[in-house]
């Protein structure tokens, strides 16, 4: 069982050992000098050994208080550095955004480098979901809603629509519809069924064609699966244009042909309370600060039900 330390003594002497004074030890302390000197004799009293050698104007270590001093210096130092340390975790703010987790990996995450530039005091949390969160009661501050609203009780504005089509790696050689039988189609399952859902079936019918899949089809519970699989030249995929912008820009997919089917919008949403918030509005006004930086975004979406 670790014994009581005397703490108020062992400041005391740590003060005088590193001014060499008990007068300046008084001074940052706050108390008089005699209190000091109290202190000390109580602590060497309790080791049996003296601690300082008594000078006329000064005091000088023994060979004990010399031993005793590094470790107190340095305890006290760790403490103040973990106080300080705790202190600044205490004043952080910290804004939690939610999203797809598509969104959130081909959108949210390669975007979150310029948030913290410009708001290095503000933590930014990612919260991947493909389920509505609960933005009055959870610990979720933004959403990035997908589909087609209204959210009634919440601030909502439309960030941008989307639009899917066809894409494929390059090297499958895909150049005109009828190169679809030549490689497997690509699906992903919607999280809530819609009927104006972007999918390879309404591709085909809008092209004019009979929905076939010649050469298989390989199916994925999730979006951005289905955009690594096309990424990878497993087949061709129905993907939104927004979140393999870069993959295109790099060469890795290509869209061949039309026809674009118009898929849902994006959101932000918030509790109107939150929104108050300084930290929040910060991360709202860069949400919002990225999406005027894309190239022509589509209009929202018409309102009606929700999609995703």
């Amino acid at each position: 069982m670790r014994r009581r330390l005397p703490l108020s003594a062992l400041r005391a002497f740590e003060s005088a050992a590193r001014h060499g004074s008990f007068s300046r030890a008084a001074g940052e302390l706050a108390v008089t000098p005699t209190a000091v000197s109290h202190q000390i004799r109580s602590l060497e009293e309790s080791l049996g050994v003296p601690l300082f050698e008594r000078r006329a104007r000064k005091v000088a270590l023994t060979e004990a208080g010399s031993q005793l001093y590094p470790v107190l210096r340095d305890g006290f130092d760790a403490f103040e550095g973990a106080l300080e340390r705790l202190a600044r975790i205490r004043t952080r703010a910290a804004v939690t955004v939610s999203a797809t987790n598509a969104f959130t990996s081909k959108w949210l995450l390669p975007r979150v480098a310029s948030f913290t530039v410009l708001h290095p005091q503000i933590d930014l949390q990612l919260h991947a979901s493909d389920e509505a969160v609960d933005l009055v009661g959870g610990g979720v501050d933004i959403a990035i809603r997908y589909g087609r609203g209204p959210y009634p009780g919440l601030l909502a504005e439309p960030m941008f629509a989307d639009d899917f089509a066809p894409v494929v790696n390059p090297r499958l050689g895909v150049r005109v519809p009828s190169d679809l039988d030549a490689v497997p189609i690509i699906h992903f399952q919607w999280k809530r069924h819609h009927p104006l859902n972007p999918t390879w079936e309404a591709w085909f019918a809008r092209a004019g064609l009979a929905w076939r899949s010649a050469s298989g089809e390989l199916r994925f519970s999730d979006e951005s699966h289905a955009i690594q699989a096309a990424v990878a030249g497993q087949g061709a995929a129905l993907l939104s244009l927004a979140l393999v912008r870069d993959e295109i820009a790099a060469g890795q997919l290509v869209q061949p042909f039309g026809p674009v089917l118009a898929g849902h919008a994006y959101h932000l949403v918030t509790d109107p309370e939150r929104a108050t918030s300084p930290s929040v509005s910060a991360a709202l006004e860069w949400l919002r600060a990225q999406v005027r930086g894309l190239s022509g975004p589509a209009a929202p979406a018409a309102p009606g039900d929700a999609a995703a």
